[in-house]
């Protein structure tokens, strides 16, 4: 409990209306103890008499009770349920809030869990990783206590630099390294760093939404450029563009990958008008045939890619933790940006992590999952290849696919049966044509093809429906 005085007037007044606001307000609740008189008399440096005073008259009032031999406990059992006191001052956020919110239903869990972008966290290895967390939390790696490095633990740095490079032909030192608390870190450090307010940002449309409202806040132009089958179409990029933000290796939501052509082109492109390519390769871990699509990043000569990475979907969401791979010449200013905006990512998550790499337990569970996912992935598109017209995709985990124009609600309708699943049109800016992203990372396989079977009952019952009003 807090009280505090101004001047030396009507002490035990001021006392009193602390502590009876507190009781209305719901900050101290019924049955929880008051200090004592002598104990609140010492802290602020009054008389033990004008705390009594206060008390009794609490007391009379019926908002404490005293009880012999034990002490003074508020009384909040009559009062009627207050709603929160809400201050109504005259600041207002900036105009560009009122067009972004946060995600709603973040605890609703459906019945059959289509939704994309979130993996199994049933499978994750939590024995390996309470371990290495435990260890981490020791008196004797917590050391000083000090604050760390901005750009990250240095065993996590060279830990990520091996993994990237192994696993994405990713060529990074550990200095080119910043570890952050997710992709979305890595992406406001990189608008603080590069981007001016009323600079000009490309995002992919349909696309991934929260980079465009990040950069949205940042006081950026946001402007949405189509993609085919391709990917990103380049010759659709404005001229006085300072930044793109791309998913070439598997585009999100469609899922295809950026065509070689299509890659050189950007990269060619960044060149010409000395802008920065933001190569987001959110889930490229969980490829399932074909051959791996070389990053941005690899093919990059000039220094105009930056690689962002994140550790989400191969572990945890829960974690945040991330990383950006930058040209060496945005080290500094990345390393003041992470200092100013919140100093460093959790230091014993990142040791854990290290461990968790160089003990071999990314890589066994990354082979692991892709398995697991891969045989979701066949028996996804094997049930909606035909009613939908799905976008060739063998990576991630998720698939896209197209309804017949005058389909419209399914989704909706779909969450009415507890099938959670996303329409495409939730990350489209301009409209697009009908269509489906179902994830595969969170629903057993044991249940797809039931959850499935539902799903193409609802699409039946609105072809049914609209046929139905053909004929009238």
């Amino acid at each position: 409990m807090h009280v505090s005085l101004e001047g030396r007037t009507d002490l035990a007044g001021q006392i009193y209306q602390q502590i009876r606001t507190a009781v209305l307000d719901g900050r101290l609740r019924h049955g929880e103890p008051l200090p004592a008189t002598r104990e609140l008399a010492r802290e602020l440096v009054v008389s033990r008499n004008t705390v009594s005073a206060a008390y009794d008259r609490l007391a009379a009032e019926g908002f404490v009770e005293g009880r012999i031999g034990a002490g003074t406990f508020v009384r909040a059992d009559a009062l009627p349920p207050l709603s929160p006191r809400m201050g109504h001052g005259r600041l207002r956020p900036r105009a560009v809030w009122q067009g972004i919110s946060t995600p709603r239903g973040l605890d609703w869990r459906p019945r059959y869990d289509f939704r994309p972008g979130l993996p199994d966290v049933r499978m994750f290895p939590y024995e390996a990783w309470r371990r290495l967390v435990s260890r981490e939390l020791r008196s004797s790696a917590v050391g000083s206590g000090m604050y760390g490095d901005p750009l990250g633990h240095a065993g996590l740095r060279a830990a990520i630099a091996r993994h990237v490079g192994v696993s994405r032909a990713v060529l990074a030192d550990p200095g080119a390294i910043v570890v952050t608390s997710g992709a979305q870190q890595a992406l406001d450090l990189i608008g603080r760093v590069l981007l001016e307010p009323g600079d000009r940002v490309v995002v992919e449309d349909p696309g991934y939404p929260p980079p465009r409202r990040l950069f949205e806040s940042m006081g950026l132009r946001v402007t949405p450029v189509p993609v085919d089958g391709e990917g990103l179409v380049v010759d659709a990029l404005p001229a006085d563009a300072r930044a793109v933000y791309v998913t070439p290796s598997h585009q999100f939501p469609l899922g295809m990958p950026m065509s070689l052509a299509r890659r050189m082109a950007l990269l060619a492109w960044a060149e010409e008008r000395g802008a920065a390519v933001i190569e987001d390769d959110y889930d490229s871990e969980f490829k399932y045939g074909g051959r791996p699509i070389e990053p941005l990043q690899n093919l990059d000569r000039s220094g105009r890619v930056l690689y962002v990475g994140s550790f989400s979907k191969v572990m945890l969401p829960t974690l945040r933790l991330g990383f950006l791979v930058a040209p060496p010449a945005l080290l500094p200013a990345l390393s003041a940006a992470k200092y100013v905006t919140d100093w460093h990512t959790s230091l014993p998550g990142q040791a854990a992590l290290a461990g968790f790499i160089d003990e071999g337990l990314l890589a066994r569970h990354v082979r692991r999952m892709r398995t697991e996912y891969e045989a979701r992935h066949r028996r996804v598109v094997q049930r909606l290849a035909g009613p939908l017209d799905l976008v060739t995709s063998a990576a991630g985990l998720h698939t896209s696919g197209f309804l017949p124009t005058h389909h419209h609600g399914i989704a909706r309708r779909a969450r009415d049966a507890g099938i959670g699943l996303m329409p495409l049109s939730d990350f489209a800016v301009r409209p697009t044509r009908p269509g489906l992203v179902i994830g595969y990372g969170a629903i057993p396989l044991d249940q797809i093809d039931d959850g499935l079977t539902r799903l193409l009952s609802i699409m039946d019952t609105e072809e049914a429906r609209v046929r139905a009003g053909a004929r009238r």
